[in-house]
């Protein structure tokens, strides 16, 4: 048996959180044991993970601010514990897991780059400061994890000299993620949108990573184009009553009325009742979940050029530059203007690519096959 203690920021419905509860639900109970332990508090997620049968622990810290006996206290939890591998997941788990371990003298240190072109404008300083540490590490770590050959590349410019490089693509579940046409009548039904109107969408927190304001000055542009289209935002923030958001859709596109569905359970379902997904980040992306979702569910993309989210897509959607409305825009209404069994086809081979290359149980293979490599 192989004990795994997983370290992560929270266990909110970001990326890094939705692969790692994936991770632990697929692993092989027989062979793994799984350990999850938060930075911060626990976040939606943690009822999941423990279901799947690992134990979630807190240290309780508070976000932005530098707590040393936080090292102290995982020392202990790791000493305790006993894993044979230390997973971190994100920059902050990554340096704090990493002395931790070696303070406890425990485990195999895994790492777990899990974006690509950071724009540090963005970031506060003890996230600056906490990457230009790890770089300095990196090559401490028994091996690190990439979701993606940019992140990798990215991380090499920063500094890092880790000894071993393993790029792990995110996985995804081909059951819950599948076409579903009873989704689109009930989610138009319930946003009352005209059976037949294009529906067009984006699952991300609001976040300057992501940027909406270029997805809604295009959706502005899209609706100019062609007045029956609509469109539906989801995610943490992502709601009417917050201010900010409800400024930027006023800002960038007057006169549209998205739908704002703020975090929601349901999001295969209402990825599977889009006609075109799209992803407008930025900066930063490395390997996107939603985009490999949307792609499950039989759904056409329309990404930007960051990360690996153009090697994910492949010929199945399109790409177009970071902050580029105007692109974006063209790209989403090319999509809405093929033949309704032409966007169907490009949504299955869509699927068909997510499933030859990105199917679930062979990437928790490659982690499975990496513990053991490592726990010896």
């Amino acid at each position: 048996m192989i004990r795994v203690l997983h370290l992560i920021t929270g266990l909110n419905t970001g990326g890094a959180e939705m692969m790692l509860t994936k991770l632990v639900a697929g692993m092989d109970p027989a062979g793994f044991e799984p350990h999850v332990v938060t930075l911060l508090g626990e976040g939606p997620l943690a009822a999941r993970v423990r279901a799947a049968g690992a134990s979630v622990e807190s240290l309780g810290l508070a976000r932005g601010r530098v707590a040393p006996s936080a090292v102290w206290r995982l020392t202990r939890l790791l000493r305790r514990v006993r894993p044979d591998v230390v997973q971190t997941w994100l920059y902050h788990a990554d340096l704090l897991g990493l002395v931790a371990a070696r303070l406890a003298r425990v485990g195999r240190v895994v790492w777990n780059l899990r974006c690509s072109n950071m724009d540090f404008a963005h970031s506060g300083r003890l996230t600056r400061y906490t990457v230009a540490a790890c770089a300095r590490l990196s090559s401490l770590p028994d091996a690190v994890v990439a979701n993606s050959r940019v992140a990798v590349d990215v991380h090499r410019a920063l500094g890092y000299r880790p000894r071993r490089v393993e790029v792990i693509p995110n996985g995804f579940d081909m059951h819950r993620f599948a076409p579903d046409p009873a989704a689109r009548g009930s989610v138009r039904a319930e946003l009352g949108v005209a059976p037949g109107a294009p529906l067009v969408g984006m699952v991300a927190r609001f976040d300057p990573q992501k940027d909406h304001a270029t997805f809604l000055r295009a959706a502005r542009a899209v609706a100019d184009a062609r007045p029956d289209a609509q469109f539906v935002l989801l995610g943490d923030g992502v709601q009417a009553d917050n201010p900010e958001m409800a400024a930027l859709v006023r800002a960038a596109a007057p006169g549209l009325r998205p739908h704002l569905l703020g975090r929601r359970d349901d999001v295969a379902r209402l990825a599977a009742a889009l006609d075109v997904a799209v992803l407008s980040s930025a900066y930063g992306e490395g390997f996107p979940n939603v985009v490999g979702e949307a792609m499950a569910c039989g759904v056409p993309c329309v990404v930007t050029d960051t990360g690996d989210s153009a090697a994910v897509v492949g010929g199945t959607g399109r790409v177009v530059p970071p902050r580029d409305a105007p692109a974006l825009a063209d790209a989403v209404l090319g999509l809405l203007a093929l033949p309704a069994g032409e966007l169907r086809a490009l949504g299955l081979a869509a699927r068909a690519r997510v499933g030859e290359h990105f199917a679930l149980p062979a990437v928790i293979r490659r982690y499975a096959a990496l513990y053991s490599q490592l726990a010896g």
